[in-house]
């Protein structure tokens, strides 16, 4: 490991990143958060990570941090994230998640940083020829979201060969849950993730659920997908940075459990964690929605001998549901 130890955790102030931060700092590295709130007031991290409010793509900013705290790994959350939103406005996610990552890995290659964790997607897989879904399928987005991300994997690939930059891009399929203490949740705004929705809707401090699509080719016509508890996600990250520090480059794996759920399948979840009904109509597809996508999670399995702990589906709504009765109207954020 370098004598720079601090890593530096763009996007720590949202979902994933913050339950990074936080099981990273917990394991007693030295962590900076770097996020522009664009999502919302921050997650309720411990006093002890400092959290920079500024923009990945402030050049003369994350050089300043690179420096000045002595940065020997960067893991990289920050970015726009809505599959639908992106097919409206794919100008806005171009911008803000290839270029000015591009500004971010221009500071890392003159700053020396050797080591970079990034944050992507099965969405870089589009609609799979078969499922589940390993790491050398056929890689042809479908949605401009999932284009941004594998740009930036690409950017990566062409950064390790020619900068010696060693690089991990861990494509998780769907975060989920949310910290067992309640205190880190899901809260994009606007929320547009399945489970958080669900829990609102049946709690009724949200109108009723949208569920986009019902003659998708699943076995009950509703999308299906791998869903993944974020603290599995977090730890996950933490074993990856550990191997790039010690001098290996990963490339692309992905996270998940290998097992798919439909939006019916987590409504009756939600259902039944709650007691109680969870309001929903059918509403036409969604652009850009492939209709199942379910990793084949052996690689990271092996490479980080690593191994989901909390991602069964009653275990992710019951921390999620947690999460949004404790930390209600408290200062939460997720980009």
């Amino acid at each position: 490991m370098s004598e720079r130890e601090t890593v530096l955790v763009t996007g720590g102030a949202g979902f994933v990143g913050s339950h990074f931060a936080r099981i990273a700092a917990d394991a007693g590295r030295d962590v900076v958060v770097l996020d522009n709130l664009s999502g919302g007031p921050p997650a309720r991290l411990p006093s002890s990570i400092p959290l920079i409010v500024g923009d990945v793509g402030d050049r003369e900013l994350v050089t300043r941090i690179l420096r000045e705290r002595r940065v020997g790994a960067v893991a990289h959350f920050a970015g726009k994230i809505q599959v639908g939103e992106s097919v409206q406005d794919p100008d806005t996610y171009f911008d803000v998640n290839l270029v000015r990552t591009l500004e971010l890995l221009r500071a890392v290659r003159d700053q020396g940083v050797t080591a970079c964790l990034f944050s992507s997607t099965a969405a870089v897989y589009g609609t799979p020829e078969r499922v589940p879904i390993s790491e050398t399928a056929r890689r042809e987005p479908i949605n401009p979201y999932g284009a941004t991300k594998l740009s930036v994997e690409l950017a990566l690939a062409a950064w390790s060969a020619a900068y010696g930059l060693r690089w991990s891009a861990l494509r998780y399929f769907n975060a989920s849950g949310a910290h067992p203490d309640g205190t880190l949740r899901e809260n994009h705004e606007p929320e547009t993730h399945l489970i958080p929705l669900a829990l609102d809707a049946g709690l009724g401090v949200t109108a009723p659920l949208r569920v986009f699509g019902s003659d998708y080719d699943t076995p009950d016509g509703t999308c299906v997908r791998d869903y993944i508890h974020v603290v599995d996600l977090a730890s996950a990250h933490l074993a990856a940075l550990t191997r790039l520090e010690l001098g290996h480059t990963l490339g692309p794996l992905n996270l998940g459990t290998g097992a798919g759920f439909s939006v019916r399948q987590v409504i009756d979840a939600a259902e039944a964690v709650l007691g109680r009904p969870v309001p929903h109509s059918m509403s036409p597809r969604r652009a850009g929605d492939p209709p199942s996508l379910v990793a084949d999670p052996s690689a990271a399995l092996t490479a980080l001998g690593w191994r989901p702990q909390r991602s069964d589906l009653v275990t992710i709504v019951e921390d999620a549901l947690r999460s949004r009765t404790t930390t209600r109207g408290a200062a939460a954020h997720s980009a």
